[in-house]
């Protein structure tokens, strides 16, 4: 009963999450077997990201401003971005801008929902531990996400120089704040919480303009609003 209790522990933050974001899509809801199909893609990414990582370890060592900056938050997103740039980003389900924010956070939760489960066996997790790491890691994957969406979703609808900026930051801002995400994690044993609490304050913050902004700028906007007229 107890296994059971972590496992739904484990993977309920992960659905959650995608839910709630799923629900914020304000104008032209994506096709839910769509959106499960990208979540089941970032799943699958993680064997093949534990692989880099371990060989990247193994060359670089184990300093921890290393694993922070490269090999965690440097692999895991740009794994994230290849996969939603290379098959999503062109798709022609992606039709308005938070499309980006979706399904970046639909691959990135799959993605975080495995490392959830493998982190609750592996470290025999309690229930109250997997409650902070749904406060925490997993919904710091959100926030990376939101960033790289939003930012893939003015680039699918820009032009130009316009358009190589914007997928430039999609993913080198996820990166920076990953990163620094587990630079404090990784280094501030004693007060992270003083650094990790305002950090994640903030990227929720900005991750609810991000979505309201990118639902502005959808071309389903007025169309909505002409039926609602029309009733």
């Amino acid at each position: 009963m107890l296994l059971f209790s972590v496992l739904a522990a484990a993977v309920a933050p992960g659905l959650a999450l995608l839910t709630y974001f799923y629900l914020k899509d304000r104008y032209d809801s994506e096709p839910l077997h769509m959106v499960l199909r990208v979540f089941v893609m970032g799943i699958l990414m993680v064997l093949p990201v534990m692989i880099i990582q371990r060989g990247m370890m193994l060359w670089l060592g184990d300093n921890p401003y290393v694993e922070s900056i490269l090999i965690s938050g440097g692999v895991e997103e740009f794994v994230k971005w290849f996969v939603l740039y290379h098959i999503i980003y062109n798709h022609t389900e992606f039709d308005e801008p938070y499309d980006g924010i979706l399904y970046a956070v639909a691959v990135s939760l799959g993605f975080a929902t495995v490392e959830n489960v493998l982190y609750a066996f592996a470290g025999n997790a309690s229930v109250s531990a997997m409650f902070l790491r749904a406060l925490l890691p997993v919904s710091g994957h959100a926030m990376f996400a939101v960033i790289m969406g939003y930012y893939m979703g003015r680039a699918k609808f820009s032009d130009g120089k316009k358009k190589r900026w914007f997928l430039m930051l999609s993913l080198l801002l996820p990166f920076f704040w990953h990163a620094l995400y587990d630079v404090i994690m990784n280094t501030m044993v004693n007060y992270w919480l003083w650094f990790i609490a305002p950090l994640m304050a903030g990227l929720w913050y900005g991750a609810m303009g991000k979505i309201t902004r990118a639902n502005n700028r959808s071309p389903f906007r007025f169309v909505k609003r002409e039926e609602e007229v029309k009733l």
